[in-house]
């Protein structure tokens, strides 16, 4: 098997699969390559699959030359890499054409020959390390979320033919990715290995160093939810492969619409820009309308594509929830014990099961689940909540409510919401007593023959209406008829049983045709010479096994100390984060320029980049230390206990 790589303007929309049921539903709403987590080592504890599972999906993949992707992307111990590395072996026998690797261990012994993708998980925010990894035989690099469009570029130019991919979707680390360890040091439960406890989305009180409360239960390191829909193109230019959605716990109903969505999207770029292709093949037809507003979101952003920016559009994190708030659906009229009156807002209809939500007077978000929605006439609706004896905590007329839940859309979804098809072109040849039909998808071509006696049509002038329409009956086939091509003056009759055994032996061929010609590429070539960017590596290089320690050494690097979940470290970064709480909070002293109005409300002395201590609800203490003349700027979290406010590099 030799290294053939997809070329980079071949653009590849990567969705999640918690399952191979997910992973089929993808494929069938557009996806051009899915990912899943195996039985074991897949970044997700409660998103395991059987091989059995993921040899069916890719089976089913192939179909349409897409690719599935094993999450292989942990962090292993000494005593679990053997078990790694046969999960690889396993995989590639199953059908899987990549593994997503995190831990490096795994490229110090034998492996399938399988293309190897650098997992999020390695924290690949320079050029320099995407060229290492690309010298190191991987063939495409996750970048950090955080990288801004320029960023990407750089990663670009300094790559060969590997090739990037990029987060579009989903919910946001508040951490570099490989770079959180408040999970483990707090909980013992590490996000390097799979089972984080997502403390970034508790609420915090947030005080000053001298004590000033200046947050109240507030989400400050609870992101908003990515969506890149008007950046794709941006990403593209900027040298961006592979498309990601984020969401492997996602249910089935989120994975059909995000990824209908992001569909549409690409296709229309492709439309309109000839230099562009996909990598899979077939055309998905939806009977539904996809709406990313309609799925789970915590409000949206397009995080630092577009740098740093400080306007309310681009804020970050959702302060008052990590909830799904849902987007407006209406104003709240009146309110009574177990029911509301709502003016839904224009085109939008309210059904009996929906959920919904407001942000109430305490500033925090609450819920509603509704029984029934009746008309009560002058284009008010009237809901019967749930709870008949509920009053809507905090809820006044002239709130706006949101909607989390559209159970008419979750009904539309829930069956059978996507067809799949392939193109073919047809054509239909007779040639004395013989007859030929001729099908392709564009690459591979297949033939039908037949040999009879053929009799004069009785009717003409439907005879070859009735024959088109015969060849184009594909019915539960990969295929749907492009163009069918017949002669004009075809001037002989032929049975439809005939028709339909030439239809049959022709899509046969192809299928078989197509299931040679498709070819797994191998892993990328590697530079065992090639030196690894930084000459000393601490915890943070997540080094878990001694195997891995061998490989950076190999590349001429000196480990100094074993992964965090290895060994914890005293005062330690715990968070690594571009995300900042001083922005966050209207704290930011670089926000003044931009905003100098700031200071009617705030003095001028709240801005200095002093550190920022957090409290959570178990009492646990955190200290936000602010970076400010890095650049670029960047917040690191630590236990308040371990910390130091000479720690400040503001």
């Amino acid at each position: 098997m030799s290294h053939t790589p997809l070329p980079l303007t071949a653009l590849e929309l990567l969705a999640p699969a918690r399952d191979a049921d997910t992973g089929i539903a993808a494929i069938d709403h557009g996806a051009d390559a899915v990912y899943i987590g195996g039985p074991a080592f897949g970044a997700r504890q409660s998103a395991g699959n059987t091989m059995d599972d993921i040899a069916s999906l890719a089976e089913y993949a192939h179909r349409y030359n897409a690719r599935v992707f094993m999450a292989l992307n942990t962090l292993f111990t000494n005593e679990e890499l053997p078990r790694a590395r046969s999960l690889a072996f396993d995989a590639a026998k199953a059908g899987v054409d990549v593994l997503i690797v995190q831990d490096m261990g795994l490229m110090a012994g034998p492996l399938p020959d399988i293309e190897l993708h650098a997992s999020t998980q390695c924290d690949i925010r320079t050029p320099e390390k995407a060229a290492f990894l690309e010298k190191a035989g991987f063939s495409q690099m996750v970048l950090a979320r955080e990288l801004s469009l320029a960023e990407v570029a750089a990663c670009r130019a300094a790559l060969h033919s590997a090739r990037i991919e990029y987060f579009i979707h989903g919910a946001l680390c508040v951490s570099y990715s490989g770079q959180c360890y408040i999970s483990e040091a707090i909980t013992g439960r590490s996000a390097n290995r799979g089972a984080c406890a997502q403390l970034c989305r508790l609420p915090y009180d947030v005080y000053t160093e001298s004590g000033e409360q200046i947050a109240r239960r507030s989400h400050v390191l609870s992101l908003r939810d990515n969506n890149q829909t008007d950046n794709l193109e941006a990403l593209i230019d900027a040298g961006v492969s592979s498309f990601k959605i984020e969401g492997r716990l996602k249910d089935l109903v989120y994975v059909k619409n995000i990824t209908a969505w992001y569909r549409q999207q690409l296709d229309a770029i492709i439309a309109r820009r000839p230099e562009l292709s996909r990598t899979s093949d077939g055309v998905s037809t939806f009977s539904f309308t996809p709406d990313p507003e309609k799925s789970f979101q915590r409000s949206r952003t397009d995080y630092f594509v577009h740098g740093r920016q400080f306007a309310k559009p681009y804020e970050l994190a959702q302060l008052e929830s990590p909830k799904n708030t849902g987007s407006p659906v209406g104003c709240c009229e009146r309110v009574e014990p177990g029911e509301i009156l709502v003016r839904p807002a224009a085109g939008v209809s309210l059904a009996n099961g929906d959920g919904l939500t407001y942000l109430g007077d305490d500033e925090e978000i609450h819920g509603l689940a509704v029984n029934r929605a009746d008309p009560a006439g002058r284009g008010l609706v009237r809901l019967t909540l749930r709870n008949r004896r509920e009053l809507p905590e905090g809820l006044r007329r002239g709130m706006t409510l949101m909607r989390n839940l559209d159970r008419s859309f979750v009904r539309e979804l829930s069956g059978e919401s996507a067809v799949r098809r392939i193109p073919i072109v047809m054509t239909f040849l007779v040639e004395d007593d013989a007859l030929t039909l001729i099908v392709t998808d564009g690459r591979e071509c297949a033939e039908a023959h037949v040999a009879m006696d053929l009799d004069a049509p009785s009717n003409p002038e439907r005879n070859r209406e009735t024959l088109i329409r015969n060849l184009g009956r594909l019915g539960d086939t990969l295929y749907t008829a492009s163009d069918i091509f017949v002669p004009e003056d075809l001037d002989v009759f032929v049975p439809a049983s005939v028709v339909n055994m030439m239809r049959r032996e022709a899509v046969d061929a192809l299928t078989k045709m197509r299931e040679e010609a498709r070819v797994r590429p191998g892993r990328a070539p590697v530079d065992d010479e090639a030196p690894y960017p930084d000459r000393i590596l601490g915890f943070a290089a997540n080094v878990a096994n001694d195997a891995a320690r061998e490989f950076y050494e190999r590349h001429g690097a000196r480990v100094t100390a074993p992964a965090f979940e290895i060994k914890p470290v005293e005062k330690a970064d715990l968070m690594t984060c571009r995300h900042c709480i001083r922005a966050a909070l209207k704290r930011c002293p670089k926000m003044l320029k931009a905003f100098p109005e700031l200071l009617e409300k705030t003095p001028r002395e709240a801005f200095r980049p002093e550190p920022l201590v957090l409290v959570n609800s178990s009492g646990e203490r955190f200290e936000a230390i602010f970076h400010c003349k890095a650049d670029p700027c960047f917040m690191t979290i630590t236990h308040a206990d371990d910390a130091s406010g000479s720690r400040s590099a503001g």
